[in-house]
């Protein structure tokens, strides 16, 4: 993915509104990111969900549904608190680049 070490944060961010609203699953967030235009595999993508969840944002579970198992994940209250901080900081310099860009 072109500028990914840019783009990092706001794929975090994306993980953690998803993972806010109700539990996500691997397969459906890289096929919600595509939908926004980022291109992801398994590779980066689970890389960044377990160390989401190791620094404490998400956590998760298992769930067996049938012959495999499933891994579910949800934001924590240390992720929605930083949810609630980044989207705020969002909203700040978003409002400065456009009046800046005019």
């Amino acid at each position: 993915m072109k500028y990914k070490d840019l783009l990092t944060g706001f794929i975090r961010l994306h993980i953690l509104h998803h993972a806010a609203e109700h539990e996500i699953y691997g397969q459906w967030m890289i096929e919600e990111l595509a939908r926004h235009g980022y291109k992801l595999s398994p590779g980066t993508l689970y890389p960044l969900l377990h160390g989401m969840e190791r620094k404490g944002y998400l956590r998760s579970r298992k769930e067996h549904p049938g012959r495999t198992a499933r891994t579910l994940y949800r934001a924590t209250p240390l992720g929605k608190r930083g949810l609630a901080l980044a989207k705020s900081r969002v909203l700040e310099f978003t409002g400065e680049a456009i009046r800046k860009s005019r």
